[in-house]
């Protein structure tokens, strides 16, 4: 972790490098009694605690009134597990949370469990074209909630510059968004202070197909990484993002 956070900021001294791990390990631990919290938390409290800004209240009501299915899009900044939840709680509108299975199957559906605790449709990745087939079909509109950080196979990545590094980067919002021609929609999380969080959105596109192919994937990309960089400690840095070097192929 250490020395992703020096290739991540290299114009940051050793003091504040060891400041952020810090950090880090303490928002981590807040982080995990937040997510065992939403077994008990009401929904009154959590509004307290997780709080959306009117603008994107505002934002999330346009597309509801068009009856329009949208992708949400964030990374695993703050509290993501209430980032993702929150639209349960403020929203009446369905939200079809994309989730890959985990292998510990009590492990497995004790996340189900909380993640649906509010409602919601929580879908493995592995069937969710046929899902959206079907909403399709049936003239129901969703938000799809999507965490786009995790780390893709080499080959069939989008590969950009990130935190100054070569970093492949999943293109299935991209794919996703394209194929239906869903407007995508960027999720902010920053940190209030511990247990509580403000949530703010930024309109990627309204219209996927005009753009060219990569641009959507480079520009969420900019906006975790423009996230990252207001709060480096509350990103997961434990996660191995930078496992997987660029193929010699797409090296220029």
């Amino acid at each position: 972790m250490t020395e992703n956070l020096k290739r991540s900021f290299p114009e940051k001294p050793e003091a504040e490098i060891k400041k952020i791990t810090r950090d880090f390990y303490l928002h981590f631990c807040d982080v995990i009694f937040e997510t065992v919290k939403l077994l008990t938390i009401s929904k009154k409290e959590f509004k307290r605690r997780c709080v959306i800004d009117e603008a994107s209240i505002r934002s999330f009501q346009y597309f509801f009134d068009k009856n329009q299915t949208f992708v949400g899009v964030m990374g695993h900044c703050g509290n993501w597990e209430w980032g993702a939840i929150a639209h349960q709680v403020y929203f009446t509108r369905m939200i079809t949370g994309v989730y890959h299975p985990l292998t510990n199957k009590n492990f497995d559906k004790f996340m189900l469990d909380l993640r649906s605790r509010f409602g919601g449709d929580i879908v493995a990745m592995s069937q969710l074209y046929k899902r959206l087939i079907t909403l399709k079909q049936q003239n129901i509109s969703t938000t799809i909630g999507l965490i786009a950080d995790q780390t893709p196979p080499p080959e069939s990545a989008y590969w950009t510059t990130f935190l100054n590094q070569d970093t492949p980067v999943f293109n299935g919002t991209e794919k996703l968004a394209k194929k239906f021609n869903y407007p995508v929609v960027y999720l902010n999380i920053k940190k209030a202070k511990r247990g509580y969080y403000n949530l703010s959105t930024t309109l990627i596109t309204e219209n996927p197909k005009d753009h060219p192919e990569g641009e959507i994937s480079e520009l969420h990309t900019r906006h975790l990484e423009k996230n990252i960089r207001e709060q480096p400690h509350i990103w997961l840095w434990s996660h191995r993002r930078w496992k997987h070097k660029k193929p010699e192929k797409l090296l220029s």
